[in-house]
This record gives structure tokens, sequence and C-alpha cells, in this order.
């Protein structure tokens, strides 16, 4: 094996490593303020202490792992006020770009909203029974809201977007107990908003939708 080899091996080990700890993160297994010991991470990760070095600071730099020096790494903490700005810039970053995109629809936007849309649903509905998969929930959610702004043109803007996401999601991970039809029935009217290009309504629709979700994680969690 060439030293090319190794190293794309490495990197590729490491990009699993960084998937794998972010998404415990966001999903709240690896629980906020949770002490990361390396050598526990090593077993369970299956990555060197060096690559978890790396992969532990990337994450602190996105805002998902607290770095304490010599006092090594622990997962970021929640608090109620965090809470709030995330959501406040969330509605910011999403309520602009989908304005960009209405202004730009086409077919192949629409494609991708209608589409992303139906598998949302088709999650929806299993989540009320209580029969749906948590990660694919998300997932859908996800790629729904981001089909909504994808004619915004800016990819940092996207990239910006995502990682706001994820880190208003982690909210609902911590305090999760899923809200039933309404999230499903504001995801419909963005969907039908988005069809008709009404930004505005679609915006409106989008400030209940995330502040709701706001209350009811207050309500649920123990957020200080």
């Amino acid at each position: 094996m060439t030293l090319i080899d190794r190293t794309d091996e490495q990197e590729a080990v490491g990009d699993d490593g960084y998937r794998r700890i972010r998404t415990d993160i966001v999903f709240g297994r690896l629980r906020p303020e949770q002490k990361l010991r390396l050598e526990g991470l090593k077993e369970d990760y299956g990555v060197s202490v060096s690559t978890l070095r790396e992969i532990l600071s990337r994450l602190a730099a996105e805002g998902f792992v607290l770095a304490e020096g010599r006092r090594g790494f622990e997962v970021a903490a929640v608090s109620a006020a965090n809470l709030r700005e995330l959501a406040e810039l969330r509605l910011l970053l999403e309520s602009h770009a989908m304005r960009i995109s209405f202004g730009h629809a086409d077919v192949e936007w629409e494609g991708r909203v209608v589409s992303a849309h139906h598998k949302l649903a088709s999650t929806d509905r299993l989540m009320e029974k209580g029969l749906g998969e948590l990660e694919k929930w998300k997932r859908y959610d996800g790629e729904f809201h981001q089909a909504l702004i994808s004619n915004c043109g800016s990819r940092t803007l996207m990239e910006t977007h995502a990682l706001v996401f994820d880190k208003y999601f982690r909210y609902q991970m911590v305090a999760f107990s899923y809200r039933g039809s309404e999230p499903a029935e504001q995801h419909k009217a963005l969907l039908d908003a988005a069809l008709k290009r009404d930004a505005e309504a679609a915006v409106a629709t989008l400030q209940v939708h995330v502040n709701n979700c706001v209350e009811h994680a207050l309500a649920t969690a123990a957020l200080k």
C-alpha cells in the first residue's frame, strides 16, 4: 500500500468518524456537557486519538463541542437563550433564502420541493402512529427545508442554513416528544405556498412552525 493510499484511507476513516460523532451529538446520544474522553471514543468509534483530536476540533469550530484546553473536550451545553438565538438565526436565513428561491422558481426546483415533501409527509404519518424512524424523519425534514431554499443561488447560504438547522434540531432531540399532526400540516402549508410562489405566506408559516417548536421544547425540557 502506498503512502497516498494510507492517507486516503485515514481521511475516509476520519470523515466517517466525524459524521458518526456529529450525528450522535445532534441526536442526543452524546448528551449536552458530556465529557468526551479520547480513549473511550477511540473504542466506540474505531478512530485513533490523533484523528479524534482533529474531529473534535472541527466540531468545536462548528459549535457542537467545547474545547477546554488541557482539560479536553465536552459536548456543547444547551440553554433556552441559545435555542431562541438559533431559532431567530434559522428564521432569518431560511426566510431570506426562500424569498430568493421563490423568485427564481422553475420546474426543476418545483420537482425537488414536491419530491422532498412526499418523503417527509410519508414519514410524518408514520411518526404520528409511533412507527417512524427518527433519523429518517430528521433527514427528510432537513431535505424538505433545504429544497425550499435550493434556488437561492448561494452555496454559502445553503451550507450555513444546514449547520444552523442541525444545531437547532439538536434541541428537538434533547426535548423530544412528537408534536402530532401540527408540523405535518405546516409542512403542507409550506408546500402549497411554494407551488403558488407565495413567499410571504411561506415565511409566515415558517415563523409559526419554528416558534411553536421552540415553545414546545421549552415546555418539555429543563433549559435555563
